[in-house]
């Protein structure tokens, strides 16, 4: 059985602490997970998420992405 890559992104606030609401979904491909973001990130920053890191299996897999406010 092959196990299929998971991504998700790890939501954080201005001071850097990471955030237990709102959350990521877990995806099965990163353009699935940036999707995502391009179509929420207005919602997240509403809610005080002012970066967001992207990890697959729990890695990190990219620089943090700051949000711009609202």
């Amino acid at each position: 059985m092959t196990l299929r890559p998971r991504w998700r992104w790890r939501l954080r606030t201005e001071a850097g602490a990471e955030v237990d609401r709102p959350t990521s979904p877990v995806f099965l491909a990163r353009f699935e997970a940036e999707q995502w973001l391009g179509e929420h990130w207005r919602g997240l920053a509403a809610q005080g998420v002012r970066s967001v890191v992207l990890e697959h299996d729990g890695d990190e897999a990219g620089a943090p992405l700051r949000l711009p406010p609202v």
